[in-house]
Order: structure tokens, then C-alpha cells, then sequence
């Protein structure tokens, strides 16, 4: 695994398979999975909101259960 910072608050985990996850602070909330990205349906603050659209600019993503992405990290 690598982390990856990318921007202020904005961090990148990508896994030894590819995988790709985004976190806005410490929350994991988008991430390219199999070639397919998707972004959380929670509503979060307007700053990770901000971030999320950063991170997939002009990328579509379905909506996946916050849940969904703690699963990814969990250990």
C-alpha cells in the first residue's frame, strides 16, 4: 500500500491491486474499484463535497452506501 497526499485534507491510499481511495481528512469517501470509480451518497461537509468533485473530474461515479467505503479500510 501506498498513502498518497494529493491536496490540503486529501489523501490517496492505493492498494497492491489497484485499488484507489480516496479520503477527504480521515474518511475514505470515493474510490476506483476494477476499473470503476464510485463516490459516497452520504452528504458530507461542503469542503469533502469539494474534494470528491476534484478527485473525479469529469469521471462518472455511482453512488455507493458510506459503508461500502469503511469496508474498503477495514482491517
Amino acid at each position: 500500500m501506498k498513502i498518497k497526499p494529493i491536496a490540503s485534507n486529501m489523501t490517496e491510499l492505493v492498494s497492491n491491486d489497484g485499488t484507489v481511495i480516496l479520503f477527504s481528512y480521515e474518511t475514505p469517501v470515493a474510490c476506483k474499484l476494477n476499473g470503476n470509480y464510485y463516490k459516497t451518497s452520504q452528504k458530507w461537509s461542503v469542503t469533502t463535497s469539494r474534494h470528491i468533485s476534484k478527485w473525479l473530474s469529469g469521471v462518472i461515479a455511482a453512488q455507493a452506501e458510506q459503508s461500502f467505503f469503511d469496508n474498503l479500510t477495514a482491517i
